[in-house]
């Protein structure tokens, strides 16, 4: 049986299969902080898979629509579903590169605020992505 969606998925990179499945594996054994940091970068993959929106069609008309249609809506089944974009494996190591810098400079912050507990528990984050990104085959 295939999905109605089934033109829509995408081959996924080895990292991106890597976080899924030990999100599985982190859920359940129900390590929260693990399956926290992995939701984020798994996020981070799929924000950048998606196509960016054209130049004048991010705000729809606002309002009722004549016909009882609603306003800037398209009709038909998946009329307005685009597919992702393919990210390669070295696409998909700079977002969780980036999400693990993101977490560092956050934690620097933090602890320059004397909010020491909650910036370890940031670099504590950003280095369960480091390894990740060591495991990972570089190309």
């Amino acid at each position: 049986m295939t999905c109605a969606f089934e033109a829509y998925r995408q081959p996924v990179s080895h990292l991106q299969a890597r976080l899924r499945e030990d999100l599985g594996i982190a859920l359940r054994a129900r390590d929260r902080a693990t399956a926290s940091v992995l939701r984020t970068a798994l996020a981070a993959i799929a924000n950048a898979e998606a196509q960016p929106v054209p130049a004048g069609t991010a705000n729809p008309p606002t309002g009722p629509a004549p016909g009882g249609r609603i306003a800037g809506a398209a009709l038909g089944l998946g009329s307005a579903e685009v597919a992702r974009r393919e990210l390669a494996e070295d696409d998909v190591r700079a977002v969780v590169a980036m999400e693990r810098d993101e977490f560092i400079a956050t934690a620097v912050e933090l602890a320059a605020h004397g909010r020491e507990a909650a910036a370890e528990q940031l670099r504590h984050q950003a280095a369960l992505l480091g390894h990740y990104l060591e495991d990972a085959p570089e190309r």
